[in-house]
């Protein structure tokens, strides 16, 4: 695929995902994974799209931005390292420090755009108590349009200058400092891991994280085959539960039918 459509495409792709996240649906921006799909079959190299997606999954894990809070831009991260590590060549851990910074530099657009679009917030209410409809959805639209520009714009830079800025930057750059960067990067999906750890009940089911941790780490297992067995243990968990509960209504169903014996006795 030519340089110039995929440069065109992967524009497009980001001010889709700024209108799919800004409607609601949430389903690029908070999974790098299917960002990272879309990239890889536009720049012809899945398999290092999904790789860098992957990482940037992990570290997203237990960020979100609840009540319209700001957080690190992990789908746009994963636009920009995947560009980067396909049209330069630079390594997986490379372009995700590149690309991870440029996603959390978004994080003052998104300040910016949504203080600019709580006017246009106004102004389409303005227009609705006024009747007049199709300013206030011209209103609407002129909204989604700058909402999209926060990630069309760090993507726009990056894909006009960034190749072969970070070309020479790496050029230069000394052996054992991107080294380090690969380094980094490998690290850095541990803290969405003990972000989320923190917010789940880890102690109640510590022995099925260890037992989770000796099959990957010691008998070298898939992690699809790690994944399937969790999903079996959630699912034993939840028949239990669910059996503990229906004892339970049975207990207080067969109290409850003593008690009205006795009154009605009486």
């Amino acid at each position: 695929m030519p340089e110039i459509l995929q440069n065109i495409l992967i524009i497009l792709l980001s001010a889709y995902m700024a209108w799919d996240g800004g409607s609601g649906g949430q389903l690029t921006n908070n999974w790098p994974v299917t960002i990272g799909f879309m990239m890889g079959v536009i720049m012809g190299d899945i398999n290092t799209a999904m790789i860098i997606a992957g990482t940037l999954q992990l570290m997203s894990l237990g960020v979100a931005g609840i009540g319209g809070a700001s957080v690190p831009e992990y789908g746009l991260a994963t636009i920009v390292s995947i560009f980067i590590a396909v049209r330069t060549g630079a390594s997986t851990g490379t372009a995700i420090a590149v690309g991870l910074p440029v996603g959390m530099l978004t994080l003052q657009l998104d300040l910016i755009v949504k203080f600019v679009n709580n006017f246009f917030a106004h102004l389409s209410q303005r227009f609705l108590h006024e009747k007049k409809f199709k300013k206030m959805q011209w209103s609407f639209i002129a909204s989604i349009g700058i909402w999209t520009l926060k990630y069309v714009i760090p993507v726009s830079i990056v894909i006009m200058f960034g190749p072969t800025v970070v070309k020479d930057i790496l050029a230069i750059v000394p052996k054992w400092f991107t080294d380090g960067l690969s380094i980094a990067g490998g690290m850095l999906p541990v803290v969405g891991v003990g972000m989320l750890l923190r917010y789940m009940p880890t102690k109640k089911y510590l022995t099925f994280l260890i037992a989770g941790f000796v099959l990957a780490a010691y008998l070298k297992m898939p992690i699809l085959g790690v994944a399937l067995l969790g999903g079996a243990a959630a699912y034993m968990i939840y028949q239990n539960q669910v059996r503990n509960f229906n004892k339970e209504n049975a207990v207080r169903a067969v109290g409850s039918h003593d008690t009205q014996g006795d009154d009605y006795d009486e």
